[in-house]
């Protein structure tokens, strides 16, 4: 480890190292069981700060580890590392006329949601308003608005980038074009983007929001009844659906800490509209709890928070499926049912969940981004959150059995923001070969260090010399 005690005087912003005031609050990310030390922890205040801490990295080859929201993926504080952290850049500037966003890259979903939605305006932007805006785009990013205006990627207008070299640049479709391409979908591997600029649409103030839970023993049936029906319904709609237990919600004594099925719906059309168009989902089974009632956006997407509380110990996996098929519902149920239970965390500690897909995901080219789509209508996650060290075992393997089961089943390609593996196969498979193999001669012409390596990483091409 090294304290890097040469890092610029001319750096700006806060800098803290072990054992100095703040430094512990600095190094606090979301998944705690990947929380290191690191060496130094370099606030950035604004791009120019970027550009100098990236320059002494490039000069001095130094690997940079980054911190935008600092969310489910332990590469925000690594042990010994640099890291250089953008959580304090977070002004929002909203042009309600030309619908558009621009959003410094400490900027939280929350606070976008709340900004465009002054002006009743929204951007596909995740699920849980504590996630970075940053880490969601760069890695494609998925939300209540994807079926509708596709994903957050679809909606991206332009990057604002320190390049490796500390030059400060503007990727766009029509402006360094392929480094854009790149960054949506690629991760935090080619640059530091300082700004993200986003497309808005005309969404709320007040949508509609559904919540149905069943016991386990109705899952099979619920989970068939919505894989035939999901892609008949209008895309303003998005359904949830998560094997879990039932604690943290509001279900009757005798399914109160059992397995149970709860369907999240959200509905973001006119919340008048929303019963008529959810009937083939509301209308189906028997729910211990039936739920659907028009509610502020902002609500809508904050649905998922209860979730996912921070410092609790997470493992994720995860990845695409090609259509719910009944051998797929009936391992995930008895797979939901075997979870593990820790009775000091609350809420559930063990999920699987299924993303519905499709609708204007299917409207983009597979090849217009770096982030892949092709021939997904389902996601599905498999979820552990516990919060002693000593149920470590029983979580990560319960969730590696689930993604297990799932390899036969699942599409090649995948969500890089799900699942907690940085192996290089799966993201050659998770991007498909040809786009990997883009990837990897953008990273050497962007990052050729490869200093921007605390990430899923994409290595540089090593082109052979004679």
């Amino acid at each position: 480890m090294t304290d890097f005690p040469e890092f610029p005087a001319s750096f700006r912003g806060q800098r803290f190292r072990a054992g100095d005031d703040g430094y512990d609050e600095a190094r606090r990310i979301f998944n705690s069981r990947l929380r290191g030390t690191p060496a130094l922890i370099a606030r950035a205040v604004d791009a120019d700060d970027v550009a100098t801490a990236v320059r002494w990295a490039s000069e001095t080859g130094t690997p940079i580890a980054l911190r935008g929201g600092g969310h489910m993926d332990g590469w925000a504080a690594p042990e010994g590392a640099l890291v250089l952290d953008l959580s304090g850049m977070r002004a929002i500037e909203i042009d309600a006329e030309a619908r558009v966003a621009r959003a410094e890259a400490g900027v939280l979903l929350g606070e976008l949601d709340a900004a465009t939605q002054g002006h009743g305006l929204a951007t596909t932007a995740g699920t849980v308003t504590h996630t970075g805006i940053a880490g969601l785009t760069l890695g494609g990013g998925i939300g209540f608005l994807m079926r509708r205006f596709g994903a957050t990627v679809d909606n991206l207008l332009s990057c604002e980038v320190v390049t490796m070299a500390g030059e400060r640049l503007v990727a766009s479709r029509s402006e360094n074009a392929e480094l854009f391409w790149a960054l949506c979908g690629g991760g935090g591997n080619f640059g530091v983007v300082t700004r993200f600029e986003y497309r808005l649409h005309e969404v709320g103030p007040q949508v509609a929001r559904g919540l149905m839970v069943y016991p386990l023993d109705q899952a099979e049936a619920v989970l068939r009844n919505l894989a035939a029906v999901m892609d008949g319904l209008p895309r303003e709609a998005v359904v949830i659906a998560a094997l879990t237990q039932a604690r943290g919600l509001p279900v009757p004594p005798g399914l109160l800490g059992k397995p149970a099925l709860v369907l999240i719906i959200g509905y973001t059309g006119d919340p008048a509209d929303a019963e008529a168009a959810l009937a083939p989902v509301v209308g189906f089974g028997e729910p211990a709890v039936k739920r659907l009632e028009p509610t502020p956006y902002t609500v809508l997407n904050a649905t998922l928070n209860v979730l996912a509380p921070w410092e609790h110990r997470w493992h994720l996996r995860g990845g695409y499926l090609g259509a719910l098929t009944d051998a797929v519902i009936a391992g995930l149920v008895a797979r939901a049912a075997a979870a593990p239970q820790t009775t000091d965390v609350e809420p559930p500690n063990a999920t699987v969940a299924l993303w519905s897909m499709g609708g204007a995901l299917d409207d983009v080219d597979e090849d217009a981004t770096a982030f892949s789509r092709a021939g997904v209508r389902w996601l599905f996650e498999a979820v552990g959150s516990w919060k002693s060290a000593g149920d470590d075992a029983a979580h990560v393997a319960w969730a590696d059995d689930v993604d297990a089961f799932m390899a036969d089943h699942r599409l090649p390609n995948a969500y890089i923001n799900l699942g907690s593996s940085a192996d290089p196969d799966w993201l050659r498979s998770a991007y498909g070969p040809q786009k990997y193999e883009r990837l990897e001669q953008l990273k050497a012409q962007w990052d050729p260090q490869n200093l921007l390596r605390f990430n899923k990483n994409i290595a540089p091409k090593v082109t052979a010399t004679a």
